[in-house]
This record gives structure tokens, C-alpha cells and sequence, in this order.
């Protein structure tokens, strides 16, 4: 059951990307770009490490994500003023603009995936998501 189970979330997650990537073309950012923008414009300011525990990325990912978001305008980042070792980063009006876009694409693939489900069974597959996502943070942790 496990393996086909994993095999399963691992089928939607790329469709997820690959969908998110052809609708995020006009944009010119690719589907690992999204959670990025989403998390720094809900929270501008946040430190670039803590960025990387949010979004469960490892640290030398984050740092080339951001260099590249930074490249095409989306993001600025400056030294935390408290910490000179730290970076802050920050959405540009670029990303701000971008936002409606992403939170469209996300809406509607999830229409897309959802298709056919019943309101009761969409609440389902909610829980038993957040509850296997719960899971999985707890397993990465470290903690028993």
C-alpha cells in the first residue's frame, strides 16, 4: 500500500508542477517559484534562512531560488540590521502585482484535481492532507 500510495502523491505533485510552470509562463517564473512569492509577500522582511524552514528547502536552494527571483525583479534582499550575517528579503511591486496570478493558478488546479468530488469528500481530503503533511514534518524533525 505504501509504495503505490507514494508513488500516487508523487504523480500529482509533478503534474501539479508542470501545470503550474506552463500557466506561470507570462510571468517568467517556474512552479518552485510560487511558494516563494507567496511566503515573502505574506511576510515581508523574512529572514532568507527562516524562508528555507517554512517552506522545508534546503538552505543552498533557497539562497539560488532567491538570487534568481532577485535577477528578474521580484524580490530585494539586504542585510538584517540586528544580524549583518542575515538577509531579509522582501517582494518588489513586480511580485506583489504577480500575486493574483499564482493564487489563480493555484485555485485552479485545485478545481482540476478535485473534479468530481463531493463537498464532504473535498473536506476529507483536506484533513487527511493536513494531517499527512502534520506527519511528515514530524518525521523530518528529528524528534520520536
Amino acid at each position: 500500500m505504501t509504495q503505490p500510495f507514494m508513488k500516487q502523491l508523487g504523480e500529482v505533485w509533478r503534474c501539479a508542477n508542470l501545470y503550474r510552470t506552463a500557466q506561470y509562463a507570462a510571468l517568467g517564473i517556474g512552479s518552485y517559484q510560487d511558494s516563494y512569492l507567496l511566503h515573502i509577500c505574506r511576510e515581508p522582511g523574512i529572514p532568507q534562512d527562516r524562508l528555507a524552514e517554512v517552506i522545508y528547502v534546503n538552505k543552498s536552494n533557497v539562497a539560488r531560488q532567491l538570487a534568481s527571483l532577485e535577477e528578474m525583479g521580484f524580490i530585494t534582499r539586504t542585510p538584517d540590521p540586528q544580524d549583518r550575517r542575515s538577509l531579509l528579503v522582501y517582494p518588489t511591486q513586480k511580485a506583489t502585482d504577480a500575486l493574483p496570478a499564482i493564487r489563480k493558478v493555484h485555485r485552479s488546479w485545485n478545481e482540476m484535481v478535485l473534479e468530481g468530488f463531493g463537498e464532504e469528500e473535498r473536506r476529507l481530503v483536506a484533513d487527511f492532507a493536513r494531517r499527512l503533511s502534520e506527519n511528515a514534518k514530524h518525521a523530518i524533525s528529528g524528534e520520536d
